[in-house]
């Protein structure tokens, strides 16, 4: 295969839009649904800032510019596997030692929205992913498997994102078996359209929180408050989630990208 070919294919046809960007990424700003952990559990993520430096002004004639506060696990995200206990100790597992190859790859989109309207603790199980398998065709390595459940439609709303009550968050997520399940497939990561890659009631399950427990105990990646996967084929695409490279940073806000075929 001529590579050098195939790349200019390519090129030619984002250009054409034979090959469309879907935009997976939330706006980032003050109004961005951040997760509440118990106080008594932990500090949380402060809000996003916007700070103005200049705007063609005395403090710059020509130009404008911001600076932020924000948290690195804020709006639509990646989770490296130090942002987790069980991944801690991996010398590549931070946002400036991951390889860069392992932000892109082909994207499993398992459809729950239907489940997940019916029912807002809705969990996805190994059963669910094989009959998901049996229609769409195998997960294989290297591969992105992300939840589709609409939940993006609620990213305005702080409160209705969240979905919490005097029980806690209830928001649709997988089963621990799920995602030994899918680990076993050696897949890149997990992603989920939610405020964190678990299910709302996953602080109860054993292991708690198993998204981020057993898929950063493998080394693998996370993928929080993603939208617009209702716009993504279930195989087929081609996903981009690249973090910022901070230093040590357990994870980044991204501009999550897909590359899908065009009308």
């Amino acid at each position: 295969m001529d590579t050098q070919k195939l790349l200019g294919e390519v090129a030619g046809q984002l250009l054409s839009g034979a090959i469309k960007v879907v935009d997976l990424t939330a706006p980032l700003g003050p109004n961005t649904p951040l997760i509440k952990l118990p106080p008594e559990l932990a500090v949380d993520t402060p809000k996003v800032e916007i700070h103005e430096i200049s705007k063609y002004d005395k403090n710059g004639p020509w130009w404008a510019w911001n600076w932020l506060k924000l948290g690195e696990h804020s709006g639509t995200h990646f989770d490296a596997p130090q942002h987790w206990i069980t991944g801690k100790d991996y010398p590549d597992g931070a946002t400036d030692t991951i390889p860069a190859q392992n932000f892109i790859g082909p994207v499993n989109v398992i459809d729950c929205s239907v489940e997940s309207a019916a029912d807002h603790d809705f969990l996805l199980t190994v059963d669910h992913i094989k009959a998901w398998e049996a229609k769409h065709g195998a997960i294989n390595p290297g591969e992105w498997v992300v939840m589709r459940t609409d939940w993006y439609k609620r990213n305005g709303s702080e409160a209705e994102f969240l979905n919490a009550n005097e029980t806690g968050p209830h928001t649709p997520g997988p089963t621990a078996e799920a995602i030994q399940f899918l680990i076993s497939k050696d897949i890149k990561g997990w992603g989920s359209e939610t405020i964190g890659t678990d299910a709302g009631k996953a602080g109860g399950m054993e292991p708690p929180f198993p998204a981020h427990t057993l898929m950063h105990k493998a080394n693998r990646y996370g993928l929080a408050s993603l939208c617009n996967l209702d716009q993504l084929p279930p195989k087929g695409a081609i996903l981009i989630a690249a973090p910022l490279k901070i230093e040590r940073g357990t994870g980044s806000p991204i501009r999550a990208l897909a590359l899908v075929p065009g009308k």
